[in-house]
């Protein structure tokens, strides 16, 4: 690997000119600048901020430490986590990541990341859900990226899921639908319980009658997704549908209706349409027709959540950040 001294031989530059180029490059010339740039890349040279801190050189460069309950391991909350990594880095921050596989990896977790003395942490999950957080990070520079504390008032991000469900049922009464049926995520899930209020708001400020609005909450577990499939059947009289438009808790949901309404030879939209949630990475536009759904803002949630930090915001608690409604032809 490359050294500090190497790179200013390169350049023909002194090594606090080098030092200024990482640390400070707006007190040195253009000219200068760039051509210790060049030396760096030449070299592949890269400096050892960690080192640095550590010996109390430098303060320039700080360290943010990310908490992940489930978000590394899977696809759906991969946003968050890159948005996370690339805003600190925009800021000049460094970043790193350790994993909590399970509740009782927890305290391992806390103790890796708090060795790491990072200057901000961001606890996070995949889903919004209510979490306990470790009793070591309360006094420490947190942060809440799309999860809730059970115990204590801390600062966090959250998705809009009232406002999100809200705009897409206003959005089907004024396309004429009013047969609704309706599959939320679980009642025991955050955004399973504020999606339904938002549906029934936008309902009610309708005036539409309360029996059209038929709704119905998922179990928990990912292994009663295939209830779908049995609930959407008791939908069917002499193969019509009872409804004429299928509101699903999220892509998934949708995912599996899909698969039922086309086997049964049912058009989407013509005769039934199909709403999502979430806008799962990489797949609303692989439904045939393409799937409209609501935009979960984890890109959103992961800047708001480092600037949060950054900036030395103060402690409003929760805030919730927009989830707009992405139209597409399924409706």
């Amino acid at each position: 690997m490359a050294s500090l001294k190497e790179v200013a031989q390169l350049a023909s530059v002194s090594l606090m000119t080098v030092s200024r180029a990482i640390n400070e490059p707006q007190r040195l010339k253009p000219e200068t600048l760039a051509r210790v740039q060049q030396a760096i890349d030449q070299l592949n040279y890269v400096p050892d901020f960690s080192a640095r801190k550590m010996r109390g050189k430098s303060s320039k460069v700080s360290t943010l430490g990310v908490l992940a309950l489930d978000t590394a391991t899977t696809p759906f909350s991969v946003e968050l986590l890159l948005s996370i990594e690339l805003t600190a880095r925009e800021f000049g921050w460094s970043s790193f990541l350790v994993s909590i596989t399970s509740q009782e990896d927890s305290e391992r977790a806390v103790s890796q990341l708090l060795s790491q003395r990072p200057d901000g942490i961001i606890f996070t999950t995949m889903g919004l859900r209510e979490v306990e957080i470790p009793s070591r990070l309360v006094d420490k520079n947190l942060v809440l990226a799309n999860c809730l504390s059970r115990e204590h008032v801390l600062p966090g991000y959250i998705p809009d899921d009232f406002n999100g469900q809200y705009q897409a049922m206003k959005m089907l009464i004024r396309k004429g639908y009013r047969h609704p049926l309706c599959f939320y995520l679980p009642e025991s899930i955050p955004a399973g319980v504020r999606r339904r209020a938002g549906a029934e708001q936008a309902w009610q400020e309708a005036g539409l009658p309360a029996e059209q609005l038929r709704q119905f909450h998922m179990e928990p577990g990912d292994e009663h997704y295939r209830d779908v499939v049995a609930m959407l059947e008791e939908f069917f009289t002499g193969g019509k549908p009872d409804l004429d438009v299928l509101v699903c808790g999220n892509d998934r949901i949708a995912f599996l209706a899909y698969q039922v309404l086309l086997a049964k030879g049912i058009a989407i939209p013509q005769q039934v349409a199909v709403l999502g949630y979430d806008n799962m990475v990489g797949i609303g536009d692989l439904f045939l027709p393409p799937l409209t759904t609501v935009q979960l803002p984890h890109r959103e949630i992961g800047r708001e959540a480092v600037l949060h930090l950054i900036e030395r915001r103060p402690n409003h608690g929760l805030i919730t950040i927009a989830s707009p409604v992405l139209e597409r032809a399924s409706l």
